[in-house]
């Protein structure tokens, strides 16, 4: 792969094409602007992220070993569908990493581990106030420092292991709430800051049981308020072929307007 120069302003002038092209292809699966169930094309693929056919096949299936993409054999990939009985399992996965991975975290962080929690509560805090009705905000930006907030919390777990595969799975669960979940206001920001008051306080076992509510709660209210963001985008129907019969419309992409983290 050949070096491309800074095509984004928080991307590093020397990292190479695929590394580019995987962060934008996996943030347009992460943040709906590819929508569950659409297929990607290698040629179409190829020219809207500008990198050959051999590196999107390699990229297709990096992301296909993650969850986020399936492999169709000869017919090429498609953005990993999206169902509620997936996001409850992706749910469950989160609070069994991230609840161990608090515990962990939380008897072995030092003065500089609290800073870094309290930083990224600050600026998810901030967020958050900026959420008033019906005013969509930075969402992506929200996302961001929701992941951050929880990421920091488990950050000194001490396991490398534990810490990419609580990531990953961060990730995939995030993804869900792009497609799905309207942002639950004060609830979630009260929980939020619970979970900082347990962090500074050394205090696991109530962590654990708020983040419980907070993922619960979460799934629960996406799958109650959202029913329809939940089907995938459909495959093609065949054309009408008799008499009063006409093809199903088409449904649009999933994207982020009008939805908000949690």
């Amino acid at each position: 792969m050949g070096v491309l120069l800074r095509i984004d302003g928080d991307r590093a002038s020397g990292e190479t094409v695929g590394e580019i092209v995987y962060a934008r292809l996996r943030a347009d699966i992460l943040f709906g602007h590819l929508a569950p169930g659409e297929r990607l094309r290698l040629d179409v693929a190829s020219r809207r992220y500008g990198a050959s056919v051999g590196t999107m096949r390699e990229l297709l299936s990096r992301l296909a070993s993650e969850g986020l993409v399936v492999a169709e054999g000869q017919r090429g990939f498609q953005v990993a569908p999206a169902s509620p009985s997936e996001f409850r399992e992706v749910a469950s996965l989160r609070l069994l990493l991230e609840g161990h991975a608090m515990t962990l975290s939380f008897a072995a962080g030092d003065l500089d581990w609290e800073a870094q929690v309290v930083a990224a509560h600050h600026k998810l805090a901030v967020l958050e106030s900026r959420m008033g009705p019906g005013d969509d905000g930075d969402l992506a930006g929200l996302r961001q420092a929701d992941r951050d907030f929880h990421r920091a919390l488990i950050a000194a777990c001490g396991s490398r292991v534990l810490t990419e595969t609580y990531a990953s799975v961060l990730d995939r669960y995030l993804r869900y709430l792009t497609i799905a979940v309207v942002f639950r206001g004060d609830i979630s920001v009260r929980e939020h800051v619970d979970l900082l008051a347990c962090a500074l306080g050394r205090d696991a076992r109530r962590a654990t049981e708020i983040l419980a509510a907070h993922i619960g709660s979460c799934v629960d209210h996406a799958l109650v308020t959202s029913p329809p963001a939940w089907e995938s985008v459909p495959k093609p129907r065949r054309a009408a072929t008799s008499a009063g019969e006409t093809p199903a419309p088409r449904r649009t992409r999933a994207g982020v307007a009008g939805t908000r983290g949690a």
